[in-house]
C-alpha cells in the first residue's frame, strides 16, 4: 500500500519518509471573501443587494496568475496553504444551485499548487455569518430562508455593513466584528446551531430551520469534497484536509439575560445595544443604546445615542414573494413578526420582555448553557456530521477541529470522536491589544488566554511589561492553547490557523516613511510565540494580491496581508547564485575572520539582510540575479516587515523536534532534535534556509554529527535554497549564523541573547518533548 504523502502519528505530521513535518503556512487569499464579478470589495455598495447572480470564478485568485502566487508563496519558505473558500461561492444563485464553474476553477487552482509542493486544507470561511450581515460566508438567500431582510439592516441597526455604510471612507476600525451581537448574526447562528431547540415553529421544506440550514451546507460541502475527489489527482496528494467552519459562534446561545450585555463581549465600538434592544430596533422601534469606543486599555463607555428605524424593520413583510427560491414556508411560521417574539421571548403589542433568560437553559433538559456546554454539544454535533460528509468522499482526510474562538476545546479525549487517529486541533489566536489599537506597544501587553480562564486574581495582574516578556507571553498563550488541545482531545497535532498583525499601524506611518519597524517587531513576536509554543504547523493571516495602501484587504478596513501591489520588490537573494552547493561534515563552521569579511562585503554592496532589507522598500534598484529568480517575480510588487515572516523553518526532520527557533536580532537559526536512527542518503533532515538572511557563502554552520549541505534547487518549480543535514542518532543540534546586521525590531532590549533570552524554559514548560 502506498504511504500517505502527510501522515499523524503520536501526535505529529510526517512525510512519506518518515520525518516529522512542520506545517508551515499561509492563509490564501483574502479576495475569497466577496464575489470576482461583480468585483464586490467590501466598500463598493452598488448591486450589492443582487446576491443571488454573483460570481466567484477567479477567487481566490485567477488560474492562470496561480504560479505567480505560488511561487511568491514557495520563495517565502511556505509549504502549507490553508484555502480559503465561502458556502457563498458554491451556492450564491439559491438552494442546490452549485457553481459549477467555480468548482472547475478551483480544481485547476490546486493543481498549479501541487507543481509547488504544497500541502493544502480547505477551509469553509466565515465571518459574522455573511457579507449581508457585515462578513463572509454564507449566500444571501439564508438570511432570506431566516425570515430575515439584509435590505434593512442599515437602518434597523441589525448589522453594520460595510458595503452600506453611510461613509465608507470612514468605517470605524474593527466595528464588523460587534456584528457577533447584533440581531442578524445571532439569529442566523442560534438558527443554525440550535434552531430545533430554541425557534422550533421555524419550519421550512417541512424540516426545522436548522436542519435545512445545515443540510444546505453541508450538502455543498460534500458536492465540493466529490468534484476534488473526482478531479483523481490533488485530493491526498495536494489537499489533505479539511477545517471545520471559521470561528464558530453561538449566537444567543446561553444568554444569562438578553436585555444586558453579556460578559464575553470584549469587543465594544460604536452602538452597542443588547440582544433585547436588537429585537425592539429590529421590529422599528427607536431605542437609546450605549455607545463604546476602544482605547489602549480596551473598550471604555462613551455615552447614549438613539437608534431609530422610522419603522422599518428587519424582517420579511407578510405576504414576501420568495418563489425565486423554491422552499416553502410552513403556515405556522409568519412573515412580518420577529420569530423571538412569535416564541414568546417578548410582547411586540406592549413592547415588553418576557423571558429575558429564554436562550439559558436547554428546554427539554434544563442543562444551563455556557461555551463549553455550547462547545461539547450543538458545536460537536455539527462537526460529526461535518466529518462524515468530508470522508464519505475523502476517505483519507485529515479533519482539523476549530471551535469557537479562544474558548476551551470540546472534551471528547477518550471518546471514539478524540480517538480519531486523523484529527488536527486548529485554534485562532491575535494579539487584541495590536490588531484593535493598530500600534505595536512594546511597553506592555495582555495575558488574554490567562484572563479568559480565570488564572488571575484581577485582571491587572495579566499585563505584561517589557518587549521580551511580551513574547514570553504571547508564547505562553500560544503554548497553554496547545496543552488545552492535548488535555482535551486526546494527544493530536496543534494548528494556529490564524495569527496575524495589521500592517496600517501608525495611522499609516510606514506607507509614508518605508518604515516598517513598527511592523517588523511585532511580526517577529507573533512568530516567536507560535515557534517557541511547540505547535505542529501554523498559517499566518493573510495573502492578500490586491491589497493596496488605500484600502488594505479590501474588506471591512481589516489590512493584515504581507503583500501589496503598492510596496516594493523584495529580491530573492544577496548575489547572484553560485551552481556549486557548500557542505561540510560534524561540527564544522566557516571561520569567524571569513564571516567577518564577508558580512563586510554583503554590507558594501548593498544586499539584502535583516538590517538593510527595507532599504529595498525605497530602492527598487536592488534586484537579484536572473539565475536566482523568475523574471516575472523581479518586476512584480513587494512585501513588508518581509525579514519577520521570511524565516528559516525545519521542513522535514529525521527524528522528532526538541525545539526550533530563529533570533532575527542576532540573525541565528538553532534546531534541536531526537534522532531514533541515522539519517538514510534520502531522508536528511532538511531546513529552508532563505538567503536574505543567509548568503550561502556569508553564513557559519555548526552541527553536533554528520555532515551538512546548502544548496538551490527547483525540485518544487520555485529556485529555493536548502540546508541539507545527515546526522546521527540520539539529540542531535543544528545552529546556522546569518549576517549580523544592527536593526531596528527591539528598542529598549539587549540585542545579545534576544532569543535565549525570551526562550528561557519555553519547550520543557510545553511538554512537548
Amino acid at each position: 500500500m502506498t504511504r500517505l504523502r502527510l501522515t499523524i502519528e503520536d501526535g505529529k505530521f510526517w512525510d512519506a519518509q518518515g520525518r516529522q513535518v512542520v506545517l508551515r503556512g499561509i492563509n490564501v487569499a483574502g479576495e475569497a471573501k466577496y464575489p470576482s464579478r461583480p468585483d464586490q470589495p467590501s466598500h463598493i455598495g452598488s448591486d450589492f443587494f443582487d446576491g443571488d447572480n454573483v460570481s466567484f470564478v477567479g477567487r481566490p485568485f485567477p488560474k492562470h496568475e496561480a504560479d505567480l502566487h505560488f511561487s511568491r508563496l514557495k520563495r517565502c519558505g511556505y509549504n502549507t496553504i490553508r484555502y480559503v473558500f465561502t458556502w457563498e461561492a458554491i451556492e450564491a444563485a439559491g438552494p442546490g444551485i452549485y457553481d459549477e464553474a467555480w468548482i472547475d476553477e478551483t480544481i485547476e487552482v490546486l493543481r498549479a499548487a501541487k507543481k509547488y509542493g504544497f500541502y493544502v486544507f480547505m477551509d469553509p470561511h466565515q465571518d459574522v455569518w455573511s457579507r449581508f450581515s457585515g462578513g463572509s460566508g454564507a449566500p444571501m438567500w439564508t438570511l432570506y430562508a431566516a425570515g430575515l431582510n439584509p435590505q434593512s439592516f442599515a437602518a434597523t441597526e441589525a448589522a453594520i455593513v460595510h458595503n452600506t455604510y453611510p461613509d465608507p471612507d470612514n468605517f470605524p476600525k474593527m466595528i464588523w466584528s460587534t456584528n457577533y451581537y447584533r440581531l442578524a448574526a445571532a439569529t442566523m447562528f442560534t438558527l443554525f446551531f440550535a434552531g430545533r431547540d430554541f425557534a422550533p415553529k421555524c419550519i421550512i421544506d417541512g424540516m426545522n430551520i436548522q436542519d435545512y440550514l445545515q443540510g444546505r451546507f453541508l450538502g455543498a460541502i460534500g458536492h465540493l469534497a466529490k468534484r476534488i475527489h473526482d478531479a483523481g489527482d490533488i485530493q491526498d496528494d495536494v489537499v489533505f484536509g479539511w477545517e471545520s467552519l471559521n470561528e464558530p459562534n453561538k449566537g444567543m446561545i446561553g444568554y444569562e439575560d438578553i436585555s444586558v450585555i453579556p460578559k464575553e463581549q470584549a469587543l465594544k465600538k460604536g452602538t452597542c445595544p443588547t440582544i433585547w434592544q436588537t429585537m425592539l430596533t429590529g421590529s422599528g422601534r427607536a431605542v437609546e443604546v450605549e455607545t463604546w469606543d476602544m482605547g489602549g486599555l480596551g473598550p471604555y463607555k462613551v455615552g447614549r445615542a438613539l437608534i431609530d428605524p422610522h419603522g422599518e424593520t428587519a424582517w420579511l413583510p407578510a405576504g414576501y414573494d420568495e418563489s425565486r427560491y423554491g422552499y416553502k414556508r410552513d403556515p405556522g411560521w409568519k412573515l412580518g413578526e420577529c420569530i423571538w417574539a412569535q416564541h414568546g421571548v417578548w410582547d411586540p403589542a406592549t413592547d415588553t420582555l418576557l423571558k429575558k433568560d429564554y436562550f439559558r437553559k436547554h428546554p427539554a433538559t434544563g442543562d444551563t448553557i455556557d461555551y463549553p456546554y455550547f462547545t461539547n454539544t450543538y458545536f460537536m454535533d455539527l462537526f460529526r456530521k461535518y466529518r462524515d460528509v468530508v470522508r464519505s468522499h475523502h476517505e483519507n482526510a485529515i479533519l482539523l477541529l476549530q471551535g469557537p474562538t479562544m474558548e476551551l476545546p470540546p472534551l471528547i479525549k477518550d471518546t471514539p470522536d478524540g480517538d480519531d487517529p486523523r484529527l488536527v486541533y486548529a485554534p485562532h489566536w491575535y494579539d487584541g491589544i495590536t490588531l484593535m489599537t493598530k500600534k505595536w506597544n512594546r511597553t506592555w501587553n495582555v495575558d488574554v488566554i490567562g484572563v479568559l480562564r480565570g488564572r488571575y486574581w484581577h485582571p491587572a495582574f495579566a499585563i505584561k511589561v517589557g518587549e521580551a516578556a511580551i513574547r514570553n507571553c504571547f508564547r505562553d498563550q500560544h503554548a497553554a492553547m496547545r496543552q488545552e488541545g492535548l488535555d482535551r482531545l486526546g494527544n493530536h497535532p496543534c494548528i494556529m490557523t490564524e495569527f496575524g498583525i495589521p500592517y496600517d499601524m501608525d495611522d499609516k506611518h510606514a506607507y509614508k516613511t518605508g518604515d516598517y519597524s513598527s511592523q517588523s517587531a511585532a511580526m517577529d513576536a507573533n512568530h516567536f510565540g507560535v515557534e517557541a509554543a511547540g505547535l505542529e504547523g501554523y498559517t499566518l493571516w493573510l495573502y492578500n494580491a490586491s491589497n493596496n495602501h488605500d484600502r488594505g484587504d479590501q474588506w471591512n478596513g481589516e489590512d493584515l496581508s504581507i503583500f501589496s501591489v503598492d510596496d516594493k520588490p523584495l529580491p530573492a537573494s544577496a548575489r547572484p547564485s553560485t551552481p556549486t552547493p557548500r557542505a561540510s561534515t560534524a561540527s564544522s563552521s566557516s571561520s569567524a575572520a571569513a564571516a567577518a569579511a564577508q558580512r563586510k562585503e554583503v554590507d558594501d554592496d548593498g544586499s539584502v539582510t535583516p538590517a538593510n532589507l527595507r532599504r529595498s522598500i525605497t530602492n527598487p534598484s536592488i534586484s537579484s540575479d536572473a539565475t536566482t529568480r523568475k523574471p516575472e517575480l523581479t518586476a512584480s510588487p513587494g512585501y513588508r516587515a518581509a525579514e519577520s515572516y521570511v524565516r528559516p523553518a525545519p521542513i522535514s526532520v529525521a527524528g522528532t523536534i526538541t525545539n526550533y527557533g530563529f533570533d532575527l536580532q542576532q540573525c541565528v537559526f538553532t534546531l534541536s532534535i531526537k534522532a531514533p536512527k541515522t539519517a538514510g542518503p534520502d531522508a536528511p533532515t532538511v531546513v529552508f534556509l532563505p538567503p536574505y538572511h543567509f548568503p550561502k557563502d556569508g553564513c557559519s554552520v555548526e552541527v553536533s554529527s554528520g555532515k551538512w549541505e546548502i544548496s538551490s534547487d527547483e525540485d518544487e518549480t520555485v529556485l529555493i535554497q536548502r540546508l541539507r543535514w545527515w546526522h546521527g542518532e540520539g539529540e542531535q543540534t543544528l545552529r546556522v549564523s546569518g549576517v549580523i546586521q544592527k536593526h531596528n525590531i527591539g528598542e529598549g532590549v539587549e540585542d545579545a541573547g534576544y532569543y535565549e533570552q525570551c526562550n528561557q524554559g519555553a519547550w520543557s514548560s510545553c511538554s512537548v518533548m
